[in-house]
């Protein structure tokens, strides 16, 4: 059968991409544990993503960049997860779909977010994902992110196989799919239920319960 990858953010997860908070907190408490005190506007960039500036902080407050970097991931991991124990961040009410197709085909869960949180919401949903992967916690694992097919490629790989489905709920996410040689699936979710469908979309989804019927129809042809 079909070999089905998805996405994790917007597709299992509720909303489109981690709460800004999160990595906001992330660098805070990475900066206490290196024993450094910021300026205002360094301390601005640290909470956001650009790691030019964020190295160049770093050579001035004399502490490692990499170092820096993976503990803010870590952190950003642990305040994602306690948004999902408390219900702060939910997941969507089709993925039980996932779970069956499970059952009959081989599934993997890629995402550009963090790999020890996808490990952990593969845990917490309960499904037996065949391949679970996710960023690497450095500078250069964050670059590969999609539409880098990157990581889709490193779990195709590591599956062994080279065709099946990728489903996304994002334009970078079809990117990244064609460009791994899959099909794509194109989810809908409120946050992008007035988004026009990717041009280079393979299929379109209303919901993940529509996905069985897809499969079976692409196994069948």
């Amino acid at each position: 059968m079909t070999t089905v990858l998805f996405d994790m953010d917007g597709v299992i997860l509720e909303g489109p991409r981690t709460d800004p908070q999160v990595y906001a907190d992330a660098a805070d408490a990475a900066l206490v544990d290196l024993g450094v005190e910021p300026t205002p506007d360094q301390r601005r960039d640290f909470r956001n993503h650009d790691h030019e500036r964020i190295k160049t902080h770093c050579r001035d407050l004399e502490i490692d960049p990499a170092r820096f970097w993976e503990l803010k991931e870590t952190y950003a991991s642990s305040g994602t997860h306690d948004r999902l124990r408390s219900g702060e961040r939910g997941i969507y009410d089709d993925i039980d779909a996932v779970r069956d197709l499970g059952e009959r085909t081989t599934i993997g869960l890629v995402t550009n977010n963090r790999h020890e949180t996808a490990a952990f919401v593969a845990d917490y949903v309960g499904f037996d994902f065949d391949i679970v992967r996710g960023r690497d916690p450095t500078f250069e694992g964050y670059e590969r992110r999609k539409p880098d097919p990157y990581y889709i490629d490193d779990a195709l790989n590591d599956l062994g196989v080279t065709d099946g489905i990728y489903v996304g709920d994002s334009p970078k996410d079809v990117t990244a799919g064609r460009a791994a040689g899959l099909e794509t699936a194109f989810l809908r979710r409120p946050h992008n239920r007035n988004r026009e469908r990717p041009s280079n979309a393979t299929h379109e989804l209303e919901s993940l319960t529509e996905l069985p019927s897809l499969v079976a129809s692409t196994d069948s042809s």
